[in-house]
């Protein structure tokens, strides 16, 4: 049955009108709030977002571990300014450099403003009381036996070189500067500035660099930090769609003209594909999502597959308008044959996409949904627009359409498209077991590839190689001990946390020996098993040895039951574990371990600041930079570096309780393998080197945050695709009423797939955030081409009821319409490649090559399957 009646009551031309002015009221709402905006101030604004943690949903576990451990330690994401000079022998260690570099953190730490108004006003920008740069650090030096002196680092801009060497001689003394603020060489530095949320990175960066413009030295200051790369992606992004996708539709426009040589016809699926793109979005902006680094990429997805269909109407149509002659009667026809493949392939390709709306990726679950509905707007424009503004096209529009030279009608099979294909069939039918063989070989090559995959992204790398973010990120790292901030935490307050503890108050109390502490230590092991954590369990057993010794009569119970308190005491201060020598002996080891790696090219621990006061303590003697022996000893060297000019500090590294502690781990490599790697040598270190104190560990961070999403994503992908090519090959065995014809659909997309995601492991080629999603393009694509030549190949086959002369039919016009939209989609996408940014080119390479490997699996791959299982697919000729 036709859904589109063109000769429905002989009244086609009505039927046409209505569908054109259908269209017509849709694009107008499509595009009315664009037209008049204050007419629909209703709709939600547009939103940006290319924060990569909003991957995970706000309450995943991991991130909000994140989002509690940066309040708990008060860290803040960080801008990364790097200072280079190669042209003095003392790199930026000169009073001009340095004098420029008192001035820009100066200026950094004013960079505040306010956002919103009223009570939803808040100050956005630098915290500057946190700001790392050579004026804001101490400098801690001995002041003699037992006493050590904070002063300012670099006070002043220094007005000698002897002034300026010394700045990097102190900074170097300090192990929580050296290779952190002040680099590897000597000859570099490096300034951390905090800011209060990624989102206002690009906006800080910018001051910076128009302040940086105003110094004449000769230092190069690089910007980079992950919030600096994502942020700056947002920006980039919108340009990037403003010029690469329209140069995309131009270059398809052309190739279009270049098939059907008539541009007023042409216009027609090119108004498709923009009405579906802009219906997709604006639908996706109104309905208050946000324009994400995935759902940025909805027009790049949509405007492909929005043209397939009408090219297929417009070459089918193309092919038979010389011998009809009737633009109504060619119509009919041409909607006869593709209503339904068209509408299978709509319903195939909306289920791919839809079905990333079950991935556990929020902006990833908004990009399936929305191309799925950019997708079926551009099916319905198709099946209405097109045929109507067909039809209401005047007549002289049509003169020598589709002829030859001389005016004849043109003679379609005889052209060198034609005889191409014509070749290509006669080769897939007479070479069918050659062929199939070959894709056999071909999947095999790639199971091969796919086994060679890295699951690896970085945000960092979504840009050009001589981005000036990239370039400074290979600077910095090459000097520092990495730009890219993890951040490991260790913490006391577990279940094992507190059968330790409970564990050392008995053994406590029962080395008293007395009564009253015998009784205590039993009420222990009960309350033990009940206590919610380490305090409540000591607070509890402090409380009741307290009332007995309040309620004791003789003098010697009294001592007796102090004597447990002071035993509960000592227990107390036992809890305080990272106080304990033999705990940061343990840290002092990870970190060794660490910085083994290669990985991790510096890590700052409370150690460090220990060891350092520690030999300050003592003259500055090399010897005495150690852990003291004693916790008491510990506790005094805390004490005093509390005296300095930022004694916060200490608590981003440490809380107040002593229970848990934080180590900044600084990578050279924002790579998710790399973090990977490091989190699995940490994982190895504590099961082969039990800490003395039970402890549990955990991670946080941007640079761990990527890496949680992206497992998340490659694992919610692949159930994605593995449910939705279940359900397409269940449509197919639907549409073709067998369920060895579905089968057959599905080959041309398994070798898609196949061969696309083994070129990637062979080539080595990252799987990272665009190239998961290209699956489900595939999977849209190659069953489109599969579903055109299957539906055409049975219909022929039931008129023709031979396979070989079906084959040359099958070659013919519909052949013809799979290769145009090969050429007119893979190549039209080429100017991709030309974009600035990563994920752009990777989807421009792949939508070709997805293109390419399709029609080749189709044209291929097909005919020589059926051709071999011809008796099983035409059961009823058996006979």
């Amino acid at each position: 049955m036709n859904p589109l009646p063109l000769s429905a009551a002989n009244k086609p031309g009505l039927y046409l009108w209505g569908a054109a002015l259908f269209s017509l009221m849709l694009i107008l709402l499509v595009a009315a709030p664009t037209l008049a905006p204050q007419s629909f101030s209703f709709l939600e604004p547009l939103k940006v977002d290319t924060d990569p943690e909003n991957m995970l949903s706000k309450d995943e576990p991991v991130r909000v571990f994140h989002n509690q451990m940066k309040k708990e330690f008060t860290l803040y994401d960080l801008i990364v300014v790097g200072v280079v000079d190669e042209n003095n022998g003392n790199g930026v260690f000169n009073t001009e450099t340095l004098a420029d570099v008192y001035e820009l953190t100066k200026f950094a730490e004013t960079i505040r403003w306010t956002a919103g108004a009223g009570e939803s006003a808040e100050r956005k920008g630098v915290i500057a009381v946190d700001l790392i740069a050579p004026s804001t650090v101490d400098s801690i030096e001995q002041a003699g036996l037992g006493s050590v002196s904070f002063d300012w680092l670099m006070p002043a801009p220094p007005q000698t070189e002897a002034e300026a060497l010394a700045v990097r001689d102190r900074a170097e003394r300090i192990p929580t500067l050296n290779d952190t603020l002040v680099s590897g060489d000597g000859k570099a530095l490096a300034i951390y500035i905090p800011i209060t949320s990624k989102d206002v990175s690009f906006r800080v960066a910018n001051q910076l660099r128009k302040k940086i413009a105003t110094f004449d030295g000769n230092a190069v200051y690089h910007i980079t930090g992950l919030p600096i790369a994502q942020d700056q992606f947002g920006v980039e992004m919108f340009k990037q769609m403003a010029i690469s996708a329209p140069l995309a539709m131009a270059l398809i426009f052309a190739l279009m003209w270049f098939f059907f040589r008539r541009l007023n016809l042409i216009v027609s699926p090119m108004i498709v594909a923009m009405v579906s793109v802009i219906g997709a979005m604006g639908l996706l902006v109104a309905t208050g999502n946000t324009v994400h680094i995935m759902s940025s990429m909805i027009p790049i997805f949509v405007m492909p597959i929005a043209v397939l269909d009408a090219v297929h109407i417009l070459s089918d149509f193309y092919d038979r308008y010389p011998s009809v002659q009737d633009r109504r009667k060619t119509l009919e026809h041409v909607m006869n044959e593709l209503w339904r493949p068209m509408l299978f392939t709509t319903l195939t390709t909306c289920t791919g996409f839809a079905s990333l709306a079950f991935t556990p990726i929020p902006p990833v679950q908004v990009f399936g949904v929305f191309v799925a509905i950019g997708v079926f707007f551009a099916w319905f424009f198709t099946v209405t627009l097109v045929p109507a503004y067909i039809m209401v096209m005047p007549e002289k529009a049509f003169s020598g359409f589709g002829m030859g030279a001389g005016g004849e009608a043109s003679d379609h099979e005889a052209t060198p498209l034609a005889r191409f294909l014509h070749g290509v069939g006669d080769f897939a039918v007479g070479q069918s077991k050659l062929i199939v063989a070959g894709f056999l070989l071909a999947l095999a090559i790639a199971g091969y590839g796919v086994t060679q995959i890295r699951i690896n992204d970085n945000p960092v790398k979504w840009f050009h190689e001589n981005h000036e973010i990239r370039v400074a990120d290979r600077a910095l790292n090459e000097r520092f001990g990495g730009t890219y901030m993890a951040y490991l935490t260790l913490s006391s307050e577990s279940e094992d946390a507190l059968a330790s503890v409970a564990g050392d108050a008995e053994k406590r109390l029962n080395a008293l020996g007395t009564p009253q502490a015998q009784e205590l230590a039993g009420e222990a092991q009960a309350l033990r098993s009940s206590a919610e954590s380490v305090d409540a369990f000591l607070a509890e057993l402090s409380n009741k040895a307290e009332s007995a010794r309040d309620a004791a009569e003789a003098d010697e119970d009294w001592y007796a039951w102090d004597d447990v308190l002071l035993a509960l005491d000592a227990a107390s201060q036992a809890e305080e574990v990272f106080k304990q020598p033999e705990m940061l002996a343990y840290i002092e080891k990870l970190q060794a371990h660490l910085a083994s790696t290669g990985l991790v090219g510096k890590s700052n621990a409370v150690t460090d600041i220990v060891k350092t006061v520690h030999r300050d303590l003592f003259l500055g003697e090399e010897e005495a930079y150690r852990i003291p022996d004693t916790p008491e000893a510990v506790a005094q060297t805390l004490i005093t570096y509390q005296n300095s000019h930022r004694p916060q500090d200490l608590f981003k590294l440490v809380t107040p309780d002593f229970k848990k502690t934080v180590l900044w781990l600084q990578l050279k490599s924002g790579d998710n393998v790399d973090m990977s790697a490091v989190i699995k040598s940490v994982d190895d270190f504590i099961l082969q080197n039990p800490p003395p104190v039970a402890v549990s560990h955990n991670w946080f961070g941007l640079t761990y945050i990527n890496v949680a999403w992206q497992q998340k994503m490659v694992s919610g992908m692949a159930k994605a695709f593995l449910s939705s090519f279940v359900i397409v090959l269940i449509l197919m065995t639907i549409l073709f009423r067998s369920f060895a014809w579905g089968l057959l659909s599905m080959a041309p997309l398994t070798v898609t797939i196949g061969v696309i995601y083994g070129v990637i492991g062979l080539i080595g080629k990252d799987y990272d955030m665009p190239v998961a999603v290209l699956s489900s393009l595939s999977l849209g694509l190659a069953v489109d081409y599969a579903i055109h030549f299957n539906a055409r190949s049975r219909e022929l086959y039931r008129r023709i009821g031979n396979w070989r002369d079906t084959a040359k039919k099958a070659f013919g016009e519909p052949a013809r319409a799979i290769f145009r939209n090969v050429i007119v989609i893979g190549v039209g996408f080429m100017p991709l490649l030309l974009a600035p940014l990563v994920p752009y080119q990777t989807v421009g390479v792949f939508i070709s090559a997805i293109l390419f490997l399709a029609g080749v699996a189709t044209l291929l791959g097909l005919p020589a399957l059926i051709t071999i299982f011809k008796r099983v697919l035409f059961p009823e000729r058996r006979a």
